[in-house]
């Protein structure tokens, strides 16, 4: 069985990788207007956001490691 927490993980690795590969393709590597201070904080903001989601991962796979080892 899936955990709640595991997929909430997925979901918030998914957004912020979708959006990080958005910024460097079209905001960073193309030529364009200056980024701006907001966009800087949003790029910030999803990388916090992927090691978030990367934790929360790990730590249902050690909740579900730990279930599966105790002698219940």
């Amino acid at each position: 069985m899936i955990s709640r927490q595991k997929i909430v993980g997925w979901i918030l690795i998914v957004v912020s990788v979708a959006y990080i590969a958005y910024f460097l393709r079209v905001r960073l590597f193309t030529p364009g207007p200056i980024l701006e201070k907001k966009e800087w904080v949003q790029l910030i903001s999803s990388i916090v956001i992927l090691m978030l989601g990367t934790i929360n991962v790990r730590m249902a796979a050690m909740r579900e490691r730990r279930r599966k080892g105790s002698p219940d």
